[in-house]
């Protein structure tokens, strides 16, 4: 029997790599996002992560028909602004799609989790969690991420769940490509910034929400996980 892993935020980008490693493992996705991926993957469910009380519909519709023991906080938004052009409401937006959905979710899945006696929790923050220009609101919400996975793991382990976080670097997605053209000198000073001496890939995201969401992960819990080429130990700013 597949079992159920909800992934927000899956229809493209690093949701998407995610759901292509997560399937090719042999788990059954369930991708809640406003628009559905170009091609068929799993079970999507349209939803505005951004609006409470639909994202309390969609959850309520999918943990009403299945049991899902594995959970990938992914969407998220930016709004990059210097701090003194970051205003309350931006903040507002960011922290309510960043953080209020990965709670909502959590919420939604414990009791599967808690009745099988087994749980994984993985939310997708940033290397910028450590500091990053022109990235107030962002690095606030992503380093919320952080408190909450080290929170739940304590409030949880007890129960078999686990609770990790991802931190990418720099990451060669669509929406990256279409500002940085890999023949930029912005892209390629990017690169030279960073230890391996390469953008990230989606997929190498992928492999390490894999390896949390594992069975036998289960002794590893309230960690972050930095997948950015080596960039959070030198002192060059992406």
């Amino acid at each position: 029997m597949m079992e159920n892993v909800l992934v927000t935020g899956a229809s493209q980008g690093i949701g998407r790599a995610i759901a292509e490693r997560l399937t090719r493992d042999g788990y059954h996705v369930v991708n809640l996002d406003r628009e559905p991926p170009a091609a068929a993957l799993g079970t999507h469910v349209a939803v505005d992560l951004s609006d409470r009380a639909a994202t309390a519909a969609a959850l309520a519709a999918v943990t009403g028909r299945l049991a899902v023991t594995r959970l990938v906080n992914n969407v998220g938004m930016v709004a990059p602004a210097p701090v003194e052009e970051a205003t309350p409401d931006d903040l507002e937006r960011v922290i309510d799609l960043n953080v209020r959905t990965a709670i909502q979710c959590a919420q939604a899945v414990l009791p599967a989790m808690r009745e099988a006696g087994f749980g994984r929790i993985v939310n997708i923050s940033s290397r910028a969690a450590l500091g990053k220009e022109l990235r107030t609101s962002y690095a606030a919400s992503k380093a919320a991420l952080h408190g909450l996975v080290k929170t739940w793991a304590l409030e949880l382990g007890q129960h078999g769940i686990t609770a990790n976080a991802v931190g990418p670097g720099p990451i060669a997605t669509e929406l990256f490509r279409r500002v940085n053209p890999d023949d930029s000198p912005r892209t390629a000073a990017i690169r030279e910034a960073i230890p391996v001496r390469r953008m990230g890939r989606p997929e190498d995201i992928a492999s390490a929400v894999a390896f949390f969401l594992a069975a036998d992960s289960g002794f590893v819990t309230g960690q972050v996980l930095y997948v950015c080429g080596g960039m959070t130990i030198t002192s060059v700013e992406s």
